[in-house]
């Protein structure tokens, strides 16, 4: 069993508000993580019709007659439960850690909380499995290739892999959009995703994939609002500063999950992967979610942009964290050498900044001059915290 990091988060959270609220996408291993983190809390998993009923029925007396210590899991099936919690809250409001909500994002999710949990509750971000989770585990590169959801990293069949995100796909398009009353196109829904994994990587153009698909562009946009509201589609802004430069205005669109990413792409082995045109897309996408993911623990209220000029510079992550501001160009080349530091280097100068990062699939760290460093990414990941500059 790999265990996650961020009990420690956890803990942090429940000393400073009465409910924590953990969001991350279905099957990355929320329920197993609270679990492991809170063996001795009551668990009511609000999918199951049993122990759904008696919080449908009369949530104020389910909630008097259980206490404190009470873990939610998909807590968004009964938006009604968030007042009753707000009034139970709001009697001892400075009682700290006593309930844990579960929940995959979802516009009405995040709206009900917003109403009625307002300062009562943190949120925690739950990604699927990180590289440092994994490091010490056989074959940690395999988290490129396979992605991050346990059940498909754990999966050493190729083929039942493919199935499992087969069935992935399919029971969120026709499951869980309609359970939580948000009404799609299956087939619309199932041809986006797919084209939006062969421009992954790519500037977001909404009346580009309308056309292709037969629908509106704001239809478009609401249906890839859906899966960025689900953590299954990152939308990372452009980093724009006054430095008399035109810069680039639309966003990048990335699917968030690698092994998803290659699913869409029709990739069934690793071996497809190393010839595949959207390999170094892919490998963008992978390391900018790790690295992500890696400064949003660190350092909370981390921000994750990229950076391009209209004449074609681009630096593929500057994540602002705090007074710091650091650019990453992200390359899949054994030795990247000064022609890979050249967008970084009119970045740095543009943004008056003293260092920045190419990352690399290899493990050997070296100077490429003028406060540009090559870095591993396998070594970086693992460890990321030693990338990251005190707050």
């Amino acid at each position: 069993m790999i265990r996650r990091q961020f009990a420690s988060d956890l803990r942090r959270l429940m000393r400073a508000f009465p409910a924590v609220t953990i969001l991350g996408p279905r099957q990355c291993g929320k329920t197993t993580f609270i679990r492991q983190a809170l063996p001795r809390w009551a668990h009511f998993d609000l999918d199951r019709p049993s122990d759904a009923a008696p919080f449908t029925a009369d949530p104020e007396a389910r909630f008097a007659q259980l206490g404190d210590h009470v873990v939610l899991d998909e807590a968004q099936r009964i938006p009604g439960l968030f007042p009753v919690l707000r009034s139970i809250i709001d009697r001892d409001r400075k009682k700290n850690g006593r309930f844990v909500l579960l929940g995959s994002v979802s516009p009405r999710l995040v709206g009900e909380i917003s109403e009625s949990l307002a300062g009562r509750t943190a949120f925690l971000d739950l990604p699927s499995f990180q590289w440092s989770e994994v490091a010490k585990k056989p074959g940690p590169e395999n988290l490129w290739f396979r992605g991050g959801f346990p059940d498909a990293f754990l999966q050493r069949d190729d083929r039942l892999r493919f199935e499992w995100y087969e069935a992935y796909t399919r029971t969120f398009i026709e499951s869980d959009l309609a359970a939580l009353g948000i009404g799609v196109s299956a087939p619309q829904m199932r041809k986006l995703w797919t084209m939006l994994a062969h421009v992954h990587g790519g500037l977001w153009n909404a009346s580009q994939l309308a056309g292709a698909l037969g629908v509106s562009y704001h239809t478009v946009e609401r249906y890839v609002d859906i899966l960025d509201q689900a953590f299954l589609v990152r939308k990372l802004p452009p980093y724009h500063a006054n430095i008399g430069k035109r810069l680039v205005k639309s966003p990048k669109v990335y699917l968030r999950d690698s092994g998803l990413l290659h699913y869409f792409l029709g990739l069934r082995t690793p071996d497809m992967l190393h010839t595949h045109p959207s390999r170094g897309a892919s490998w963008e996408g992978f390391v900018i979610e790790q690295l992500v993911n890696a400064f949003r623990k660190v350092r909370p209220g981390s921000q994750a942009f990229f950076w391009r000029t209209a004449s074609g510079d681009e630096v593929d992550l500057l994540v602002v964290a705090g007074p710091d501001r650091i650019p990453f160009e992200i390359k899949l080349n054994s030795s990247p050498g000064e022609p890979e530091t050249r967008s970084l280097r009119r970045c740095m100068e543009d943004l008056g900044l003293k260092r920045g990062y190419v990352l690399y699939p290899g493990r050997d760290d070296y100077s490429l001059g003028a406060g540009v460093m090559a870095r591993g990414v396998p070594r970086l990941l693992a460890s990321p915290a030693s990338l990251i500059p005190p707050p």
